[in-house]
């Protein structure tokens, strides 16, 4: 009798466990395109961001460089296929005057970069320098114009140098300088963080004063405009998008941003590899509030603009930790663990679930700052934990998101809970179906159970990104600890997928 109740507990905890962690995707009723922008990145006048990081100079000749840029990086960053990449800035941007960064050099003025360590920026990286690196990446450019500190006048002009092919005064400049035709910059912000570092204003007057720089930014290549993105809101700012929305019309309006930053205190953000389970739990409660802010902003915005017309474009987004011991402070320099990888992987499935609204992103940021999917010491260069999730699941870009349901168990500590399971599924052009799926929690596996409906599932491949400890991370001694390797740990039967799904892990499904 007690051998028989204990069997039945046992297929009771059993059945509990599968209910808990159980996906049903709908592989018949995709409506919205994952846009490939999604999966954009971000490079500022930051510590070693640009200089010693994508740009050592022409004249090196220890570092393999085209033009100046390290053909490492190009070749890391074509691989992970960035479809953008914003730049000067940040708060940089509100600082910077383009005509400073273009012609001969030697001319170029210095400034102080006032916002990031007071060092002196030289200008050696400009306008040329940069949207010459983006042909290179393949990658479209976003240029984030001075609102805080620059003229109407100045925006306009930069828009007519890199953007106009026909005879004006910027064009003409711009052949002066070297380059004949123009680089077709499709992606503009106006201004960055107007409530903050751009000039701390009121939403009410940032409104009027887009509404003047968007007025005089004209560019067209046919059909097609540019996209003129406002600065937008800090994290649960909604009156914000509320006023914007409001107050801007819709013909001069493209994208909206959204600023958050999944850190634990912004007085004490711990460490970035010395950190205790209940601060990475904090971490993902921050990563995971994505959702909420993402839903509050879009309803917002639908109140508005009921169809859809108008972009949330989440232009910073990642981890925030204390800098590496010994450097400086105001260079944000910080390693990256598989406590990233979860946050990357969360982030961008919520993304992708949203591509109804969240046409574009900017993961804080490319190399040597914040949550960088490069890290660079010299010669040498590492791809982080955060690089492989976005590698891995770059086959998302451009495919058709697939509604899917998931009831997942707990990651619970001292009482607090989160969901251990995020996932999002996609269909690309060929028809295969991907599946991206995250365990944030520690301990145990989970077993999931994924029902297909509305497709013949045949075959499955899987890989995953996973380690022992969540502060585990590649280092220059050990740059591979942590990398993407196939994961076989899995059952597909009709339509049914079995997975065991390790504790700390992202894993990305191919199936046909």
């Amino acid at each position: 009798m007690l051998k028989n109740t204990l069997l039945l507990l046992l297929i009771g905890i059993a059945a509990n466990c599968l209910a808990q962690n159980q996906i049903i995707i709908n592989a018949d009723q995709g409506a919205y395109t994952i846009n490939k922008h999604i999966y954009g990145h971000f490079a500022e006048h930051l510590g070693r961001c640009i200089y010693d990081g994508f740009y050592v100079g022409e004249g090196n000749t220890k570092i393999p460089n085209t033009n100046g840029v390290r053909n490492d990086i190009v070749d890391a960053l074509k691989k992970l296929k960035i479809p953008n990449l914003r730049w000067p800035g940040g708060c940089f941007a509100d600082t910077y005057h383009w005509k400073d960064g273009i012609g001969p050099k030697d001319q170029r003025p210095t400034i102080v970069n006032t916002w990031w360590g007071g060092v002196t920026e030289d200008n050696s990286f400009g306008t040329h320098e940069f949207l010459n690196m983006c042909e290179l990446l393949g990658t479209e450019p976003y240029l984030s114009g001075n609102v805080g500190s620059g003229t109407v006048q100045e925006l306009s002009d930069w828009v007519q140098y890199v953007d106009f092919k026909g005879v004006s005064p910027m064009s003409d400049l711009r052949a002066k300088n070297g380059r004949t035709d123009p680089w077709k910059v499709r992606f503009w912000g106006i201004g960055n963080e107007a409530w903050g570092c751009g000039g701390h204003m009121r939403p009410e007057y940032y409104a009027d004063e887009y509404r003047k720089y968007a007025t005089f930014m004209n560019a067209s290549w046919g059909n097609e405009r540019i996209f003129r993105i406002a600065s937008g809101a800090s994290s649960g700012d909604y009156n914000w998008t509320e006023v914007l929305m409001k107050n801007i019309p819709r013909n001069l309006l493209e994208g909206v941003a959204l600023h958050h930053y999944s850190v634990i205190d912004w007085g004490n953000k711990s460490s970035a590899t010395d950190f205790t389970t209940q601060q990475y739990f904090t971490t993902m409660q921050r990563a995971i509030q994505m959702e909420e802010l993402v839903n509050r902003h879009s309803t917002i915005m639908d109140k508005y603009d009921p169809d859809k017309r108008v972009a949330l474009v989440v232009d910073e987004w990642g981890g925030w930790y204390d800098v590496e011991p010994g450097t400086n402070p105001g260079f944000l320099f910080q390693q990256n663990t598989m406590r990233d990888a979860m946050i990357a992987g969360v982030t961008l499935n919520i993304f992708n679930n949203h591509a109804d609204r969240v046409r574009m992103a900017n993961l804080a940021q490319t190399v040597n700052v914040l949550q960088a999917v490069v890290l660079t010491e010299g010669e040498k260069m590492i791809l982080t934990p955060t690089y492989h999730v976005m590698e891995m699941y770059n086959v998302h870009q451009d495919a058709t998101l697939l509604p899917l349901d998931l009831k997942t168990g707990d990651f619970e500590i001292d009482g607090q809970k989160l969901p251990a399971l995020s996932a999002s599924a996609s269909r690309d052009a060929a028809g295969k179906m991907h599946i991206s799926l995250v365990n944030i929690a520690t301990g145990a596996p989970q077993e999931v159970i994924i029902d297909i409906r509305g497709a013949n599932a045949s075959k499955a491949a899987c890989r995953i990104l996973t380690s022992a400890k969540i502060q585990d991370h590649n280092t220059f001694d050990h740059p591979d600890k942590i990398k993407p390797v196939k994961y076989e740990d899995f059952v597909l039967s009709g339509d049914k997928l079995k997975v065991k799904v390790p504790p700390i892990s992202v894993l990305v499904f191919e199936i046909q």
